[in-house]
């Protein structure tokens, strides 16, 4: 790999981790179509953690105010009255709670199926199977409005199976946030409210993988640090752009645009790999 392929799979990363079109289906396609036959796990890992920062950036102040509530919880812990009303009655500690519960199942997911995902990461037929499956979920999204529920009225039941619908995303051609969004639509979350409670549950996932890979990244590796800065920063950079689109479309209701192009693209992975 050069710094432009670098750079080239940093920005196809940047765009393709929060559009809801699945960044690793995208990275397996586009390492195949530069020639670039051997899975890149730990260059992959890399541009993870530059669209990672972009999403920290991006919610900074969020993150924070449940930072310090959750601290804030902890404290009065103690005393069961005062912690039971903070859940009830603080939203921001109500999200930490829901985000630790959908976190739980996304975890479990990525250590079992790990390895087979890996293996996965070689295979154009499965990206195409899988982007044809997340353009049915997209299109499935068009019959919800401008109506449902904020996070107050969120379960931790709910919270659970977009958890789960998050660790399934380790396969490559699932897009993780358009899955999470369209489970978060199919639960009654409104729309503002599926997109930013998707992107927050996002973090403790994607921050886990790259811990787990830090032993990777450490290690002997053919790819020198410019390159994987090079393609880390062009992610960071193009991520924060494409958050900020996405979470404008889905406040819109357009989420279900992205699905033709998942299933042409699928279509097309799939008589490329015959």
């Amino acid at each position: 790999m050069n710094l432009t392929e670098a750079v080239l799979l940093g920005i196809v990363q940047g765009l393709t981790e929060f559009l809801p079109v699945s960044s690793s289906g995208h990275l397996v396609l586009s390492q195949n179509l530069l020639g670039l036959t051997e899975p890149l796990l730990v260059f992959d890992i890399s541009v993870h953690v530059g669209t990672l920062f972009a999403v920290v950036i991006y919610f900074f102040k969020d993150i924070v105010a449940i930072l310090r509530a959750l601290v804030k919880w902890i404290r009065v812990l103690p005393d069961t009255k005062a912690a039971s009303d903070l859940l009830a009655n603080d939203r921001e500690v109500r999200i930490a709670m829901l985000i630790i519960a959908g976190s739980v199942p996304t975890a479990l997911l990525g250590l079992v199926f790990k390895e087979i995902a890996e293996t996965l990461f070689s295979s154009v037929t499965i990206v195409g199977v899988t982007l044809m499956l997340t353009g049915a979920v997209l299109w499935g999204t068009r019959r919800f409005g401008a109506g449902g529920h904020g996070i107050r009225r969120c379960t931790i039941g709910n919270s659970i199976v977009i958890g789960v619908v998050q660790g399934l995303a380790i396969i490559p051609g699932i897009s993780r946030s358009g899955a999470t969004i369209a489970a978060g639509l199919y639960l009654g979350l409104d729309r503002t409210t599926a997109a930013r409670f998707s992107f927050l549950l996002s973090i403790p996932a994607v921050a886990g993988a790259g811990l787990l890979g830090a032993g990777d990244l450490m290690g002997p590796t053919e790819l020198s640090f410019n390159i994987i800065a090079a393609g880390t920063l062009a992610s960071c950079l193009v991520g924060y752009a494409s958050l900020t689109l996405l979470v404008w479309m889905v406040g819109r209701g357009r989420l279900h645009f992205f699905a033709p192009y998942c299933i042409v693209l699928g279509l097309i992975a799939l008589v490329v790999s015959l």
